[in-house]
């Protein structure tokens, strides 16, 4: 629910299925432009699954991202991204067999698998000097997918670091050094110091997120006349006189017999 924050009232209902795909995407590609190199032009996508479309669209649209080497357990899930987006001018899909396979070439690596375990999708082999990591789909207690060696080497952003330290990669390394993403957007710290640094995004959602994507949709919806128009919360004339409100909605015959009753 959208509301306004001064006084609580409500604005709007929205599901965020799809609203949760694309702020993640949109999120994931704001980090990697303030911490990719620029020059970044072949992006690792691990894990095919929701997200992969929006993930592959944001980074094409934000960062000119013009090819994805795409790997997922699931061919299937691979094949369907493929399909999805073959008509988009000047972004191709490569499929590929192998985690290393798809790290060739990458300057940014995202991941997105669901496994909910501790797991190892990343080792300290794979990852290159310079590279981007958006690790997306570590978001809850006990899930993970980096090697612990590839946080102690790189820079690390976060959303919110008491909900990351929780949640995320860094649940891994209490003590890691962490910058929040407001940082580096209002420019108090860098996303990137150098050319060759590693760089993390290690992203678990965040509310925020939410909020902004619900005022975009409903900035979106009220310009197009989209959705349904619903009452909610009453809105009497006075408010002081809700009782000659109320028997103004009834017809004369039930306003009669009330005034009879309570003669």
């Amino acid at each position: 629910m959208l509301a306004e924050v001064e006084s609580g009232f409500p604005l709007m209902l929205a599901d965020l299925t799809l609203g949760t795909a694309l702020r993640t995407a949109a999120t994931s590609a704001l980090a990697a432009r303030a911490m990719a190199r620029p020059d970044s032009a072949v992006m690792a996508l691990i894990g095919n699954g929701a997200q992969a479309e929006f993930q592959a669209l944001a980074f094409h649209a934000v960062l000119g991202v013009r090819e994805v080497r795409a790997y997922d357990i699931d061919r299937e899930a691979t094949a369907r991204l493929a399909r999805n987006l073959a008509g988009i001018p000047e972004l191709s899909i490569v499929p590929v067999e192998t985690v290393h396979a798809a790290l060739a070439g990458a300057d940014i690596v995202s991941t997105v698998t669901a496994d909910k375990t501790r797991a190892t999708i990343l080792t300290p082999d794979m990852v290159r000097p310079g590279m981007h990591l958006n690790a997306v789909g570590g978001d809850c207690p006990g899930k993970t997918e980096l090697h612990p060696d590839i946080l102690r080497r790189a820079r690390i952003v976060v959303e919110y670091e008491p909900q990351t330290r929780l949640e995320g990669e860094i649940q891994q390394l209490p003590d890691a050094p962490v910058t929040e993403f407001w940082q580096v957007l209002s420019g108090k710290m860098p996303g990137r110091a150098a050319a060759d640094e590693v760089t993390i995004f290690d992203s678990v959602g965040f509310a925020l997120e939410d909020y902004s994507a619900l005022r975009w949709l409903y900035a979106a919806a009220r310009s197009r006349h989209a959705g349904r128009h619903v009452e909610l919360v009453a809105m009497p004339p006075d408010p002081r006189n809700l009782y000659g409100w109320m028997m103004e909605t009834q017809t004369p015959r039930a306003a009669a017999s009330q005034e009879a009753a309570l003669a």
